[in-house]
């Protein structure tokens, strides 16, 4: 007789549309932010580059992502502990049961699911750590692109007042002597070089993480059979009511 499944909910409409909202902005953002860091690709068009302003569309634009970043980042920092569909946090809590699971899970996938000692019907501690990785890595992006960003602010001025660049001054000037630290140049003195290569550096991190991502949601769809990689789409999973 063939195992009969239960329809279990795992992401609500906000969260996926959230999830999607990030997906295609970190796209935007890859593109524009190796543009600006080295511009690569001709603008189809007789005049040049600089007449049409390209540069100048890239950095807007990389600006209006990272601002959706930065609001999409407080909603999920506020949702992983005030969340009524589920609470993150008490998946990365250092307990005995989840550092159990996450050791299950990585040996679920290391060993191609032929061990599997967990219930796989909701978020489990390895994913839960695994994405909060992803955002503090995109929260070290977002500190280090607006000091990037205020570095341009020298006379301390902007269009919507001095308090703009006074409070990013305030708020991101600890990334200059934390990225020379990383870099390596802490005996040449801080300066905002070292910021532009941990942004960079932290780019590729990111794309990695998306990699990965990607890989594990197939990787689960097909050894699991759950239907993981539907949860984006359609915010359930389907689990076997007889498993263990």
């Amino acid at each position: 007789m063939k195992p009969k499944y239960k329809q279990v909910k795992r992401m609500t409409a906000f969260m996926r549309l959230n999830h999607w909202v990030v997906a295609f902005s970190m796209i935007g953002a890859i593109v524009t932010g190796l543009y600006i860091g080295h511009p690569y690709y001709a603008t189809l068009i007789a005049e040049p580059a600089v007449v049409k302003y390209v540069m100048a569309w890239n950095r807007w634009w990389h600006f209006i992502i990272a601002i959706i970043f930065d609001v999409s980042s407080i909603v999920i920092a506020y949702l992983y502990f005030f969340s009524r569909f589920e609470k993150p946090y008490k998946k990365i809590l250092p307990t005995s049961s989840n550092i159990k699971e996450f050791m299950e899970v990585l040996l679920n996938l290391v060993t191609l699911n032929r061990r599997k000692k967990f219930d796989s019907t909701h978020s489990d501690s390895f994913n839960t750590v695994y994405f909060l990785i992803f955002h503090l890595l995109l929260a070290w992006m977002l500190l280090t692109g607006l000091q990037l960003y205020v570095h341009g602010l020298e006379s301390g001025l902007s269009s919507i007042g001095n308090w703009w660049p006074w409070m990013l001054h305030l708020v991101t000037d600890w990334t200059l002597p934390v990225s020379s630290w990383m870099v390596g140049s802490t005996a040449t003195g801080v300066n905002v070089m070292d910021v532009r290569i941990v942004h960079h550096t932290t780019m590729w991190l990111v794309i990695a993480w998306i990699v990965f991502h990607i890989y594990y949601q197939v990787w689960r769809t097909i050894f699991w059979k759950e239907g993981d990689i539907a949860i984006v789409v359609g915010g359930s999973k389907f689990v076997k009511e007889n498993k263990a």
